[in-house]
């Protein structure tokens, strides 16, 4: 057959509770220091595959061995009960199993409330009460007494209950079957279909297997008539078209005159084939995925308009938004977003196989309605209210209406003849395929005819593993359940892969229609993987959890983590096939089948074993659990403002629109995905004996605690002048503290930092406590004191959040207050050296004419007068390079390193390019606003931006370029770093606060003049401006120089502190290194670095975190000079720093002795930037390290 592909970017269990004091919070993590490291050999993986594991302490085989004794009853408890996002509800209750009244117990979310498994011990009475856990982590109980409910003596049953009507009585039903019915799999977050079925069962046993869709419906019951009363059933419905524009404006606009299925289709194919920008292209896509979620759930109801049209024609409209969804996805400049909402749509659309476009299609129903062996009543309500509706406006109501008639006819065995029941069977899975709401295993076998012998393999293990599974009868079986995946992952690789082999544009109606097959069998495989993962889960924690796993890794016996390694492996590897950053899933699969693999040793090098085997272990596992995170803020920002957008002028229910988001993100895997990690985590934190803080900037300092977003000057909230402690969600690692409020005392950061990133280094500077945390739990604690005054004390041994009692009689004090009050006689050495080397600007201005020959100066000529204290530094840094060569370390370590070549473009040469354009008076003019303008309501943004726009105008001199181009070869590539006067000072290191641009060429003037200007504008960026208003420090005081250096190709580059940060007194250089280029340090890549300190005296080297930033960053040296850089997907399971205990000994002593001499020879500790190329070190940049 032709091509089908398209290239693509793409049981009830155990209820547990983690224990978990919630009275008050407790000192958390002790770090202690620790030996180091011998070499173990590791096969490189290059591939996401697993291996079943034999071992005899897996986790099934420890499932094996409880004490699976006394009668129990399995309870699904389900609360009717919306709440707001980002809060959820718990209960509080007198069963062991749910906290004995002391701890509460989390529900979780569904579409229809919130659930729980529970098994508890039969005949005793359980009373119970819900609670709702707000953002902060308070509690709102709900009012009345507590409820009782006497359990019996066993057996499986489920309860609804309802807010506030704790008197209610509550009845249990017995669940079919007692457990997992038909297919449908009942799992903890939400309610998926599996199979695609979902069984309703009768007192005599008779059983209807009912579609997705049916499973899924909120629209009204069906109702059964015997005479065409279809058109006088609408309810009235509120259109409210304001304000929009767009696809959102076209898709309102057009549902008010689409009554039926048929029109709100062509709708959804006119808004997605007329949106060509591709700004307009998402929109229209994601609009389109909600619009028809609504319509198949029932929430936009479809009614008869009086026209007459087949569903043939409903066939053919889903053809053409199916070939233009697979034409979007598979366009080079196809982006995640669009692949990810694009597949949220494919399952609402209606099969095109050739029965369906038939000119008659459907006509068994026909049949049916006109048969004599069934009364003519039944018969008029067959006709009436399927038949004829189906054959002129077909709707998703069609199907419903069919399942609700299959259950009524099939409630008494006998009552109809056989055959009558029978046709109208084979009718409802007719209709199922029309809608492709049929089972998972029917779509399989509808594709079975177009497979290859490698793929039909494939989908025959598939089905004997899920029989197995099924078969076994018990949901924690973790052998089966592994087993099942990786068959699962097999068939939906097989799939994806000839789907990624093209759609012709002659491909024909059949070829595209098993197209579509085998797109929704690849959809609802990965639906179906989060149910076993679901599961899984469960199996996991009725082992003890992440405190059995932290156990096994005390104990030294990790074989208990080869199966969730598994699990979290082929998760991933769904993630990737999804379309979701392919290349950063194949990295942390290979990843974590590395560390599978190697074994828990005694020692790796001189460092205890278990402790590198944690460390390498959590890089990766944060690595998985940001995927995560980066994929639900992607559905956050892209679904929940144009959700409600379009539910509120659809007149869509205020919980519908609320909670669409929710929903989406809790039934995906990368929900699964992040608990699994979350636990995994835990069980790692646990055995480091780490409770998920850390501590970039020591000290003790107490305020109010204030939750924010980001840091960002002039949007913080007002806190009436008193001392505040920041919590923060987020930062990019460049955020300047004090600027951003003066009154700041410690920030709370809620993700990873690099100790020694630019914000690190300023908080340090600015004596500010800064810490990090990324423990679920601690999160949800630290959040129940917003708001409220508290003390935070970090050490490097512990850190503590407590309440604590304002002292009104202290009042914060601004440092530019308190400089104005220092006697001039008392100013420390600090504050003479962190002032800008020259006070006025008007000598700047005419410092131009100072400039030399040529319009440069040599490094070795530079000194901080002319060039600024880095361009000085760096070329002392070059006369120190011939002397390292002849030192060594007391241990014989080389401290020999080399520095880059370059030259200075002076301080005046801005000022010059100002004069040549006739560009002065304006831009003192804006210099002069720039001195008062206010961070709030954009007059400084606008000023900032008027100057950029008078640098851009600017021009290097002519002169100035040629100069460079003969002082470096003809090919090199170069890097332009700021030198600024008020930077890289004692008292101002203004780390990273200023542009270098990288990969740029004389050869190429325009270039290479544009990344000059871009420096100099620098200058004058809000955060810039802010920053030296902080210091004191007038914005006419500040000019630049230009470095002008040699681009370096490194493989690992380094920022060392000569002094460690958190233990000042330990006499040990502190590294961190990332990969690629520096600017990964520096910025604001998310991830950590390596981590390392070396004793400057005896040379022993502790690795203290494993590198797990997603990419490096590289200069192309084929590619154009353009100033910019190539980014690589780094796979650490390849990087000699992580799986290499020799070589991690070596550099870390290497770069130890290299600060050290650094050290003696500046006077003072030093903050370090360099590289590693080759076997040579480069120093590019030593300054004054804030202590």
């Amino acid at each position: 057959m032709e091509s089908i592909g398209s290239h693509f970017h793409g049981s009830p269990f155990t209820f547990t509770t983690a224990s978990r004091n919630s009275s008050s919070l407790p000192s958390l993590v002790h770090f202690t220091r620790r030996p180091h490291l011998p070499r173990r050999s590791l096969s490189p993986y290059r591939q996401l595959t697993c291996s079943a594991s034999s071992s005899s302490s897996t986790i099934e085989e420890q499932r094996k061995k409880r004490d699976g004794s006394g009668a129990k009853v399995k309870l699904n408890v389900r609360l009717d009960r919306q709440v707001k996002f980002g809060e959820h509800v718990a209960m509080f209750g007198s069963a062991k199993e749910i906290g004995s009244w002391k701890e509460k117990s989390p529900l979780t979310w569904s579409e229809q409330g919130w659930v729980c498994e529970l098994e508890l011990n039969g005949g005793e009475a359980l009373e119970f009460k819900f609670v709702v856990v707000k953002k902060d982590g308070s509690l709102s109980w709900e009012s009345g007494d507590n409820r009782v409910l006497r359990l019996p003596n066993s057996g499986s049953y489920s309860v609804v209950c309802h807010w506030d009507a704790t008197g209610e009585t509550l009845d249990l039903p017995r669940e079919v079957g007692g457990g997992d019915v038909g297919g449908h799999e009942r799992n903890d977050s939400h309610d998926v279909v599996v199979e695609a079925e979902r069984v309703v069962g009768s007192e005599n046993g008779a059983q209807v297997r009912k579609s997705t869709l049916g499973g899924q419906w909120q629209g009204k019951d069906a109702s059964f008539m015997r005479s065409n009363e279809h058109g006088s059933r609408e309810v009235g419905r509120n259109w409210d078209a304001s304000g929009l524009e767009g696809s959102a404006l076209k898709m309102v606009e057009g549902d008010r005159s689409s009554r039926n299925w048929r029109k709100k289709l062509e709708l959804v194919s006119e808004v997605i084939v007329g949106s060509v920008e591709r700004e307009e292209r998402l929109k229209a896509l994601i609009y389109s995925a909600v619009y028809l979620k609504w319509i198949n759930t029932g929430q936009i109801p479809c009614f008869e308009d009086g026209g007459h049209h087949r569903p043939n024609h409903h066939a053919e409209i889903s053809r053409m938004i199916f070939r233009e969804l697979e034409n979007i996805c598979s366009k080079k400049d196809a982006t995640a977003e669009e692949v990810l909402v694009a597949r949220k749509i494919h399952p609402c659309l209606p099969s095109f196989k050739a029965e369906f476009t038939a000119s008659v299609p459907l006509t068994r129903i026909r049949d049916i309605a006109h048969r004599n062996d069934i009364p003519h009543d039944l018969k008029q309500e067959i006709k009436h209210t399927i038949q004829n509706k189906l054959h002129r406006n077909a709707g998703p109501e069609d199907l419903i209406a069919t399942e609700a008639m299959l259950e009524r006819i099939t409630e008494t065995p006998g009552k109809y003849s056989g055959d009558f029941v029978e046709q109208f069977r084979i009718f409802h899975n007719e209709l199922k395929d029309f809608f492709n709401a049929g089972s998972l295993t029917e779509q399989l076998e509808s594709m079975k005819i177009s497979m290859d012998e490698r793929g039909l393999s494939a989908l025959k293990l598939f089905f004997e593993c899920k029989e197995r599974l099924d078969a076994s009868g018990e949901s924690s079986n973790v052998l089966e359940l592994i087993k099942t995946m990786r068959s699962l992952a097999s068939l939906r690789e097989s799939i994806i892969k000839e789907l990624n082999s093209g759609l012709r544009n002659d491909a024909p109606d059949s070829a595209i229609a098993m197209r579509q097959k085998w797109r929704l069998c690849e959809i609802g495989l990965e639906d179906y993987f989060f149910v076993l993962l679901s599961r899984f889960l469960n199996a996991i924690e009725s082992m003890g959890g992440a405190v059995q796993l932290a156990k096994d890794v005390e104990s030294r016996s990790v074989a208990s983590w080869k199966d969730p390694l598994d699990a979290l492996v082929l998760g991933v590897q769904q993630v990737g096939l999804s379309g979701w950053k392919q290349e950063e899933c194949l990295a942390i699969g290979n990843e974590l089948l590395a560390w599978r693999e190697r074994d828990l040793l005694e020692k790796e090098g001189e460092e205890d074993g278990k402790t590198i085997w944690a460390m390498r272990l959590k890089a990766s596992l944060d690595r998985a659990r940001r995927l995560t995170a980066e994929y639900s803020d992607l559905l956050l920002q892209i679904f929940p403002p144009n959700v409600e957008i379009l539910g509120r002028a659809l007149g869509i229910p205020e919980n519908s629109v609320k909670t669409y988001t929710e929903a989406e993100i809790r039934a995906g895997i990368i929900f699964q995905i992040s608990k699994l990690c979350t636990v995994l985590l835990k069980a790692v934190r646990n055995s480091l004996g780490s409770e998920g803080w850390d501590v970039i900037v020591p000290g003790s300092t107490s305020g109010t605690l204030v939750q924010v977003d980001s840091i960002v000057p002039g949007s913080l909230p007002s806190t009436g002048g008193g001392p505040i402690i920041l919590l923060v969600n987020k930062a990019d690692g460049d955020e300047e503290v004090s600027a951003a409020n003066g009154n700041i005392a410690g920030v709370m950061l809620l993700q990873e930092l690099p100790h020694l990133s630019h914000l690190g280094v300023r908080a340090r500077q600015e004596k500010i406590v800064f810490v990090t945390c990324d423990d679920d739990d601690k999160v949800a604690d630290i959040r129940r004191l917003v708001g409220k005054y508290v003390r935070l004390e970090a050490s490097p041994s512990h850190v503590n959040l407590i309440l604590s009692t304002e002292d009104k009689s202290r009042t914060p004090k601004s440092k530019s207050s308190a400089k104005k009050k220092t006697d001039k006689k008392s100013v420390s050495k600090d504050d003479e050296e962190s002032k800008p080397v020259s006070s006025s600007s008007d000598s700047l201005l005419n410092s131009f004419k100072d400039i030399p020959s040529g319009g440069i100066i040599e490094l070795a000529d530079s000194d901080a007068s002319t060039s600024g204290s880095k361009a000085a530094a760096c070329g002392l840094l070059a006369s120190l390079a011939a002397a390292s060569t002849k030192v060594d370390s007391e241990n014989g370590v080389p401290a020999s390193f080399k520095v880059p070549a370059g030259v200075v473009i002076p301080f005046g040469s801005m000022e010059l390019a100002l004069k040549q354009s006739n560009s002065e008076e304006k831009f003192a003019s804006l210099l002069e606003k720039l001195e008062t303008a206010r961070p709030e309501g954009g007059e400084l943004d606008s000023i900032c931006d008027q100057i950029h726009e008078v640098m851009k105008s600017l021009q290097v001199p002519k002169e100035t370029i040629n100069t460079i181009s003969k002082t470096f070869p003809q090919d090199a590539r170069l890097i332009v770093r700021s030198s600024a006067n008020v930077e890289d000072l004692a008292g101002m290191s203004a780390a990273g606060l200023y542009e270098s641009i990288p990969n740029v060429s004389p050869s190429d003037p325009s270039v290479f003049s544009d990344s000059v200007c871009q420096v100099w504008a620098s200058l004058y960026t809000r955060r810039a401006v802010l920053s030296r208003r902080a210091a004191g420090v007038s914005q006419r005081e500040a000019t630049m120089a230009v470095l002008v250096q040699e681009m370096l190709s490194p493989d690992l580059s380094f920022v060392l502190h000569t002094v460690s940060p958190a233990d000042p007194d330990s006499n040990l250089v502190e590294a961190e290194i990332a990969p690629g280029l520096g600017e990964t340090l520096a910025s604001g890549t998310r991830g950590t670095p390596w981590r390392l300190a070396s004793g400057k005296l005896d040379g022993v080297v502790e690795t203290l975190a494993f590198a797990n930033f997603s990419e490096e960053l590289l200069v192309s040296g084929k590619g154009p000079a353009d100033g910019k850089y190539v980014r690589l997907t780094v796979d650490y399971s390849k990087k000699r720093l992580t799986v290499d205990s020799v070589f991690r000994q070596k550099l870390g002593q290497r770069l130890g002795s290299v600060g050290f001499f650094l050290e003696k020879n500046f006077g003072c500790a030093q903050d370090v930037e360099g590289c590693l190329v080759g076997e040579d070190v480069y120093i590019v940049q030593s300054r004054p390290q804030p202590l």
